[in-house]
This record gives structure tokens, C-alpha cells and sequence, in this order.
């Protein structure tokens, strides 16, 4: 919150600093900038740059995530906005009272307007971290994305194996059938679909296999599937890995959609899982194939939408779960799986008091987490279990009798302090023009 609440500081101080230099240019009035201005002015600039290019690299990814950060650090912003308005009114007064009669006019209707949008703007504030402690909703459970995709190679049983440490509810992935008929675990599904994450392209090197029916499961299991993650170091966590979990990361494989039941099955861990379907009959497979595995029906949580009603009949244990709104009350069903900006605070609280189960996807960063997990979500998937475990609370939870009593507090004080620093500008400015006309009257004075 302290980043938060100096980023607002920063970013509210050159906003405002940079209106009422346009205001004065454009009175053509006389820029005098402080050396400590010129230092806050560089540090702002450093920070934004580096911000900038960390955001433009992640552009699409994360440009969904800005409204709810926003909401996550809405009331900070406003108290680092206070914090600046305060700071910038003395160069604002000195102007002021150096100005002709009319340009005083602008820069007083200007300065009242800016001031008002910032100590009302809480009005418009809305986050659902704003409830009682009491009201705060049980923690969302976890679901590992492709595993603990951050600790281990994705898609492994290494990877599983240590969601299973996180105390994950479900294990997420992604399920493709092979050349004869056995369905395994690997995410990308285009041409080339093998290059990312198994050592394919050292074996093959003149090779491009486009799809899973081109291959069978022991070619695929005859695939290192480890090695790239401690070459690639994907999410910079290679370095805090043991000795022994880099050599078990060394050698994984691909592992079969058996595989995987077996051992939800031996933890009781639910399966959710999305079919990448290149076959007529890949979904009558997929189904044959956790029947037989003997896994608990109510453990598998079905999200693929094709042949959703053959699945209800041969399957009915299984747990139909919906990726959008409209599908789930066609069906009357109980379970949503969708992103994590999707849903509003107040439809994912609809929701939850409809006795439906929310899931939002994919949720790494902690003051995310403590976003969604006050409006109420279920459970999300994630990359970071291992982080998000240790969560005992959200980032903050304030009331919002305790935020509005904060709020007037401060915009009474900056209030009072802009007070004293128009009269002490006043007073110096009378002092000024007092000592210039008593320089005017006696010539000889020193000026």
C-alpha cells in the first residue's frame, strides 16, 4: 500500500503541477520551478518510464487487469492526490498573488475546480474491499493451473504434485487425444504444438508435428518435458528450486490423462479440464477413459461444451460447470468458469447468493487474489498456489464508516494547512509590496 499510496502521490503532484504551469504560460506569467520540484519532477519521470515499459511488454495481457486495480487502489490514490493538491497549493498561492486581477479569476476557478474533483471524488469510489471484517467472505479456494506452473514444469505430475502442497480443490488442464486414442495432458494445440515444452525439435529437428493424432502416447512420453522450464526459467523461480527438485524437473514427460486420475483419485483432489478436440470421437474417449479410471464422477468437474448432453446421460455424477453466464441459466447449473474481469462485484455476489460457484481464471498476483476474494469468488485457478496459500486476509479490508472518516479527516487537514499557507503567502506578499513602495518613496534606499 505504501507503493500505492507514493504512486498517487507522484502521479497526482505532475498532473497538477503541469496543469497550473499551463495555466500560468498561458497568462503569460513568469514559471519560477524549485529545485525540489525539479527532483520530484525526476523521480516521477524514472518511475513512470519504468512502469511504462514493464506495462507496454504485458499489453494485452494486463490491460483487462487496469479497472481493477484501479478498484484496489482507488482510495490510496485519492489520499496521495490529497497529499500532492497540498503540497502544490503554495507554488499555486504564490502565483496567485503575483497575477493581474484577471488571470487571479482563472487561477482561482481552476484550483477551486481541480480541488473539488480531488476531496469529492471518494463519492465515486467503489471497492469491495470497503465491508466489515465480518462481512467478509470465506477465502477462495485454489485451483492449479496446468498444476503449480511456477515450481514446476507445467502439465507435469511433478507440477500436480506440488499443487497437491498448496492444497489446491482441483487440478486444471488441458487434454488432447492421441494418434491411437489415448488422451494426455499438453496445452498448445497448433501446428508446432510440441516445441514449447518438450525437447521435440532436439530430437526432430526437421520435423514439425501439427496436431495430437499425429503422434502416439509413447512417442509423446519418449519426449523430455522438463528440461525447457530450467533453460527457459518462464516465471524467474528456477533459482529457488532444491537440487533434488531440479533433477525430478529434469526428467518429467508428458504424462496420460490416466495419469492424472490416478492420483486426483488417490487425494480426493478434483479434475477440471479443457478438451482440444482434433477427432469425431475425442469426447466419447475422453468420457470412456474416467469411467474406467474408477475416479469418483462428483471429482470431475466438466467444462468442454461439445457433446455437453451425451456427457450428462453417460456421465450424470459428473459436475457440469459453464464459461459464461448465459449457458449456465439455460442449464440451471450451479458452477461458472470464467476470467477474472468478467463478472462485476456486485454480479459475482448475485451469483454467489443464487448458491452458484464462481470461478475466476488466472489469478496471480496477490492484490488480486484479495480483490476478488472480497467480492466473493469461489475459488480461482492460478499459476502461484504457493503464494496465495499463505494468504490469511486481504491486502485491507476497510469499513466504510472507518474510509470516510479517513477521507474527511484528510481533506479537512489539507484544507486547514492550504489555509495557512495562503496567509502566510498573503502576508509575505503584503510585506513585499510594502518594502518596494517604501523603495519607490525614498530613492536613495538600497534595492
Amino acid at each position: 500500500m505504501v507503493v500505492f499510496i507514493m504512486s498517487g502521490v507522484l502521479t497526482s503532484y505532475c498532473v497538477l503541477l503541469l496543469l497550473f504551469a499551463l495555466v500560468q504560460l498561458a497568462l503569460r506569467e513568469k514559471l519560477d520551478l524549485h529545485v525540489l520540484h525539479k527532483v520530484f519532477l525526476f523521480l516521477s519521470m524514472a518511475i513512470f518510464i519504468g512502469g511504462g515499459v514493464a506495462f507496454t511488454c504485458r499489453w494485452k495481457e494486463e490491460l483487462p487487469t487496469v479497472p481493477l486495480l484501479l478498484q484496489a487502489t482507488a482510495p490510496f490514490l485519492q489520499f496521495g492526490a490529497v497529499g500532492a493538491l497540498t503540497l502544490l497549493s503554495w507554488i499555486i498561492f504564490q502565483s496567485f498573488n503575483a497575477a493581474k486581477k484577471g488571470s487571479k479569476f482563472l487561477i482561482a476557478l481552476i484550483f477551486l475546480v481541480v480541488s473539488a474533483a480531488i476531496f469529492l471524488c471518494p463519492l465515486l469510489i467503489k471497492s469491495p474491499c470497503l465491508i466489515a471484517v465480518e462481512e467478509l467472505p470465506e477465502k477462495p479456494k485454489l485451483i492449479g493451473h496446468r498444476g503449480a506452473p511456477m515450481s514446476a514444469p507445467e502439465n507435469t505430475l511433478m507440477s500436480f504434485n506440488k499443487s497437491i502442497e498448496c492444497g489446491v480443490l482441483a487440478f486444471e488442464t488441458d487434454v488432447q487425444i492421441s494418434k491411437d486414442k489415448a488422451a494426455f495432458l499438453m496445452h498448445d494445440h497448433k501446428p508446432g504444438f510440441l516445441e514449447r515444452t518438450t525437447n521435440v525439435k532436439a530430437k526432430f529437428p526437421h520435423t514439425t508435428f501439427n496436431q495430437s493424432s499425429d503422434v502416439t502416447l509413447n512417442f509423446l512420453q519418449s519426449l523430455n518435458a522438463g528440461e525447457w522450464f530450467l533453460k527457459t526459467d518462464p516465471h524467474q523461480t528456477v533459482s529457488q528450486l532444491s537440487a533434488e527438485d531440479k533433477m525430478t524437473a529434469r526428467n518429467q514427460v508428458i504424462p496420460s490423462l490416466l495419469q492424472l486420475l490416478q492420483l486426483a483419485k488417490q487425494h480426493k483432489i478434483s479434475v477440471i479440464f479443457d478438451l482440444y478436440s482434433s477427432g469425431e470421437n475425442d469426447t466419447e474417449i475422453t468420457v470412456d477413459i474416467i469411467l474406467d479410471s474408477g475416479i469418483n464422477q462428483s471429482l470431475i468437474l466438466w467444462l468442454p461444451p461439445q457433446r455437453r448432453e451425451y456427457v450428462k446421460r453417460r456421465a450424470p455424477g459428473f459436475i457440469q460447470v459453464y464459461s459464461n453466464e448465459s449457458d449456465l441459466i439455460n442449464n440451471t447449473g450451479r458452477y461458472l468458469n470464467v476470467a477474472y474481469n468478467a463478472l462485476s462485484r456486485d454480479k459475482i455476489r448475485e451469483l454467489r447468493r443464487q448458491n452458484v460457484s464462481v470461478n475466476l481464471w488466472v489469478v496471480n498476483e496477490q492484490w488480486l487474489f484479495s480483490l476478488l476474494w472480497c467480492a466473493g469468488a469461489s475459488s480461482v485457478t492460478t499459476n502461484s498456489c504457493h503464494l496465495l496459500k499463505d494468504m490469511e486476509h486481504p491486502d485491507w479490508v476497510m469499513t466504510p464508516s472507518t474510509y470516510m472518516a479517513i477521507w474527511i479527516s484528510l481533506d479537512v487537514i489539507s484544507v486547514l494547512i492550504m489555509i495557512c499557507l495562503y496567509v502566510i503567502q498573503l502576508k509575505h506578499s503584503s510585506s513585499r509590496h510594502e518594502t518596494h513602495s517604501r523603495k519607490e518613496q525614498i530613492p536613495f534606499l538600497p534595492r
